[in-house]
């Protein structure tokens, strides 16, 4: 029913949301997911840790910007559990809403390729989603994808073999939004399409067109892109072909 699809819409607060409900795979023993509502300080209380310690061992170049769906590593590496100091204050995450870490009783380490690192422990080969100029490329700040202007009506494709997990356009600030699962671990957004030609649930082939180009919900016509690897968005420029 058409309400029904609305209110799905209306739950779905933010992209990190969707992204993060729609890819997340188990973390193992000695690793957290980002929860909505979580700060760094939180996870570190819960897991009896310093927020000093929780930075160090994940890189984080910015504690202030812990992202929903995020794994963090919560106990040292190579290590069994060790308790630490409570940290002082840490990140909020940039979504709203309620949400808690939940902390392990004894969490055991984990294999050290499960950590998130700069670079992730498996890789993704990605097609360019459209033809046209990159306007905008990845900072891991205020760009978390790449922007790409052609005309109104430019094939979009899928950039990998996947699995369509949102269609639609409730999420403010994206328009006309695609997200492909691609496996346990990586997804990709196709936003600002002018129309989607695909539903969710459907599967979708690498090259496959998808949508058309658009300039829904932005103030010119572009394609912008994201990978997410474990919910957390990395920069698609590593993933696909040099132009």
């Amino acid at each position: 029913m058409v309400t029904t699809r609305m209110m799905k819409r209306l739950a779905c607060a933010s992209l990190l949301a969707v992204l993060a409900a729609c890819g997340s795979a188990p973390v193992g023993p000695g690793f957290y997911r980002v929860e909505r509502g979580d700060t760094l300080s939180k996870i570190a209380r819960s897991n009896r840790q310093s927020v000093q310690s929780i930075v160090r061992w994940n890189n984080l170049t910015n504690p202030d910007s812990i992202e929903v769906g995020q794994v963090l590593r919560v106990t040292p590496p190579g290590n069994g559990a060790a308790a630490g100091s409570t940290g002082g204050g840490g990140g909020a995450i940039r979504s709203s809403g309620a949400g808690s870490a939940s902390a392990s009783s004894a969490p055991r380490p984990a294999p050290a390729d499960n950590a998130p690192t700069s670079a992730p422990a498996s890789t993704i080969s990605l097609a360019w989603p459209a033809d046209g100029t990159v306007i905008r490329r990845f900072d891991g700040g205020n760009s978390k994808g790449i922007d790409i202007s052609a005309a109104a009506g430019t094939p979009v494709i899928a950039a990998a073999p996947g699995t369509v997990v949102y269609a639609g356009n409730g999420l403010r600030g994206y328009g006309n939004l695609l997200i492909i699962k691609h496996n346990a671990e990586y997804l990709t957004a196709y936003a600002h399409n002018r129309v989607l030609l695909v539903k969710e649930g459907q599967s979708v082939t690498r090259g496959e067109k998808i949508a058309e180009m658009g300039d829904t919900d932005t103030d010119r016509v572009m394609l912008h892109f994201e990978l997410r690897y474990q919910g957390r968005s990395i920069d698609p420029s590593r993933a696909l072909p040099p132009r």
